[in-house]
C-alpha cells in the first residue's frame, strides 16, 4: 500500500503543474524564458550544477528515450513540490496543450508499467524520473545568445532552442507509449483502454488501408517492419533517399489523411512553432513528401512507417510487445528536423 500511495502523490504533483497559467498573449519563448529563470531561482547551488549547463555542452545534443539509471539534468523526483511545479510550468510553456497532455500521460504510464512488472521495478518505473536541463542563460533576450531546454526520461525526449522571443528549434521530438493500448485494469489516472498515441497509429492504418494495389506496391517498401526508429540517440538524422509513395500519387482523400497524420505530430508544439514548421513544408513543396510503410497491414503485428519531407522526418514503429506480453503494443515515434536538430546545420 505504501508504494501505491507514493506513486499517486507523484502523479498529483505532475498534474498540478499543468494548471498554472501561461501568458497567452506572450510568445512561447518569452514564457519559457520567464519560467526557466523562475525555476532556476528556486534551486540550491548543488541543484543548479545539475540543472543548468553551458549552451555549448556536448550534453545538449545527447538524447535518448531508453530507461537509464541517470540522465543529464535534475530529476523531478529530487525536487520539492514547488520546484516540480515550476519545472513543469516551464515544460508546459514549451508545448501545446495537446503535447503537454501526451507528455503527462507518458510519464503516468511509468506507474502502469510498475504495476504490470511487479515488485522490483520501483526504481526503474518512476513517474517522477524525468529530468529537466537548461543550457545557457534563459534570461538573455538577444537573438545572438541562444539557450536550450531538455525534458527527458523513459519514452520521452523533448528538446528546444530559443533565440530572443522565438523557439527556433523543437527537435528531436520523441514520444512513446508502453502499452500502446492499456489492456489491463490498473490503478491511477491511466485507465484501461487508454491509447496515448492513438491518432499516430489509427490515421496511418487508415491511409495504408486506403491504398489500391498499385499504390500499395509503391508505398510498402518492406514486408518486415523495422525493429526501431533510425538514428535513435544521434544528434542529427542522416539524409537518405525517401521511400514509399509520393504525395502527388495519392488521391485527394488520401492526401487529406496524410496531412492530418502530419498534423498529429506537429500539434504537439505551440501554434507559432507549428505554423513555422508548416511554412517550411509549404515552401519546399508537398510533392516532395513520401509516405513509406513496412510490415503488417493490420494491428497486433509489427508495423512501421516513415514520412519524409525536405524539412522534416517522421518515423513510427510498433513491433515490441507490451509489459503484459501483448504483441506489437509498444509505440515509438519521432519528429526530426531535416534542416538540423538542436538548431545545428545538418550534415550531408
Amino acid at each position: 500500500m505504501k508504494t501505491k500511495t507514493w506513486v499517486a502523490c507523484g502523479l498529483a504533483v505532475i498534474a498540478c503543474g499543468a494548471g498554472l497559467a501561461l501568458n497567452l498573449a506572450a510568445p512561447p519563448a518569452a514564457n519559457m524564458r520567464t519560467f526557466a529563470t523562475a525555476w532556476l531561482g528556486t534551486l540550491s547551488p548543488e541543484e543548479l550544477k545539475l540543472a543548468q549547463m553551458p549552451y555549448e555542452s556536448p550534453a545538449r545534443v545527447g538524447w535518448h528515450f531508453i530507461p537509464k539509471p541517470e540522465r543529464k539534468g535534475l530529476p523531478l523526483r529530487d525536487m520539492n513540490d514547488a520546484q516540480q511545479a515550476a519545472a513543469l510550468r516551464l515544460v508546459r510553456a514549451a508545448l501545446s496543450e495537446i503535447g503537454y497532455k501526451k507528455a503527462n500521460q507518458i510519464m503516468s504510464l511509468e506507474g502502469v508499467l510498475r504495476q504490470l512488472e511487479g515488485p522490483g521495478s520501483e526504481a526503474r518505473r518512476d513517474p517522477r524520473k524525468y529530468y529537466v536541463t537548461v543550457f545557457g542563460d534563459p534570461s538573455e533576450t538577444s537573438e545572438d545568445t541562444p539557450w536550450g531546454l531538455s525534458f527527458e526520461g523513459h519514452h520521452l525526449s523533448l528538446n528546444f532552442v530559443c533565440r530572443g522571443d522565438v523557439i527556433v528549434d523543437s527537435t528531436p521530438q520523441f514520444f512513446a507509449s508502453n502499452p500502446a493500448e492499456v489492456r489491463n485494469e490498473v490503478e491511477g489516472p491511466i485507465k484501461k483502454g487508454t491509447r496515448v498515441l492513438r491518432d499516430e497509429e489509427v490515421l496511418a492504418f487508415q491511409l495504408v488501408g486506403s491504398l489500391d494495389e498499385k499504390q500499395l506496391a509503391a508505398g510498402r517498401f518492406a514486408d518486415e517492419a523495422l525493429a526501431e526508429i533510425r538514428f535513435a540517440g544521434e544528434p542529427q538524422p542522416q539524409v537518405t533517399e525517401p521511400v514509399g509513395i509520393a504525395y502527388g500519387d495519392l488521391t485527394k482523400a488520401q492526401q487529406t489523411t496524410l496531412r492530418e497524420l502530419i498534423d498529429v505530430y506537429n500539434s504537439a508544439v505551440p501554434d507559432s512553432v507549428s505554423k513555422a514548421r508548416m511554412a517550411l513544408i509549404n515552401e519546399s513543396g508537398w510533392d516532395n513528401i513520401h509516405f513509406g510503410w513496412a510490415g503488417a497491414l493490420e494491428p497486433g503485428v509489427g508495423h512501421y512507417y516513415r514520412i519524409t519531407g525536405d524539412t522534416f522526418l517522421i518515423e513510427f514503429v510498433n513491433t515490441q510487445p507490451d509489459a503484459a506480453g501483448n504483441p506489437a503494443n509498444h509505440i515509438h515515434c519521432v519528429w526530426r528536423d531535416m534542416t538540423g536538430d538542436f538548431d545545428l546545420p545538418i550534415k550531408d
